[in-house]
């Protein structure tokens, strides 16, 4: 059963709580000239390490301190960091996982600031090869994580994913995680496509596919979305020395379709690409991946 945690809070784009370092807690007031809505898709490196916890703290404390309606976790590979996140990110309250044995299923997590009416949890049936270095993949259950919600009188689904990695960086479709990666991105265009024509469909995630292969291209073809970075080459992937310099590339994405809205205006970005201090002097990138943030705006009339 897929957990939703309530909250207090709601209609946050008028009054938005942030705590201090101090626990205090102080608003701050403002109102939007627009109807709007923003969204940060980020790959956490929720994993194992000495600086995982600081690092994810870091993340929370940045998040907390801006006006964003929603953020997409990717994974998040333990309870006890998906527990950190919730609690630390406490200008969003509401939030949706489908629980399992070790972590959240497909290592996702969607945080908001609006009330989550509903969510679901579809996993990809491709999963790859267990007796291949997909096994990490397979055994986090990888998938897609629906989560519904309102921004004023706007229907909202969030299509939060994670495609199984690609472990030799060859997109070609003689390659078997390239055709595992392929069957996924076909089930979760269907899902994209089938959601009501009144509604601002978002698809974020990281997709280990890169931008302008025959894969994105497909993808946007099969489920009617729209890259809202479309032709930006900058990689959203830190590759490792120990990787070659073709695996940093821009695989991690906000995908979009809106309704008719009028006057709508619609940026994307990369985000948080600079170090922070994680204090002692030192300072570290958030993840392994660079954040992407989407803003929408439109008119009342």
């Amino acid at each position: 059963m897929l957990i939703i945690l309530d909250g207090r809070i709601s209609r946050l784009w008028l009054i938005k709580l942030i705590q201090t370092r101090r626990g205090a807690w102080h608003r701050m007031c403002f109102e939007s000239v627009m109807p709007t809505f923003s969204l940060v898709t980020l790959n956490c490196f929720g994993v194992p390490t000495t600086s995982t916890r600081k690092r994810l703290l870091a993340l929370a404390r940045e998040l907390n301190s801006e006006a964003h309606h929603v953020v997409c976790f990717q994974e998040v590979q333990s309870n006890p960091y998906r527990r950190l996140l919730v609690k630390a990110c406490d200008s969003y309250p509401f939030s949706a996982f489908q629980p399992f044995l070790h972590a959240p299923k497909g290592g996702l997590l969607t945080l908001s600031r609006a009330p989550i009416t509903s969510a679901d949890f579809t996993m990809y049936e491709a999963r790859g090869r267990w007796f291949s270095p997909a096994v990490a993949d397979w055994i986090l259950h990888k998938g897609i994580l629906a989560a519904r919600m309102q921004c004023d009188d706007l229907p909202v689904m969030i299509l939060n994913t994670h495609l199984n990695a690609n472990y030799r960086g060859d997109w070609h479709n003689h390659n078997h995680y390239t055709r595992h990666e392929h069957r996924q991105l076909l089930q979760l265009a269907k899902v994209a496509a089938a959601q009501s024509p009144d509604t601002l469909v978002i698809v974020a995630g990281d997709f280990n596919v890169p931008r302008g292969s025959w894969l994105y291209d497909e993808f946007i073809a099969a489920s009617g979305m729209t890259d809202s970075m479309a032709g930006d080459v900058r990689p959203t992937y830190r590759a490792s020395n120990l990787l070659p310099n073709h695996y940093a590339m821009p695989i991690n994405f906000a995908f979009y379709r809106a309704p008719e809205l009028p006057n709508l205006k619609v940026t994307g970005d990369l985000h948080f690409q600079d170090k922070i201090s994680l204090g002692s002097g030192r300072s570290v990138h958030l993840s392994d991946h660079v954040a992407v943030r989407l803003e929408l705006s439109w008119s009342d009339a």
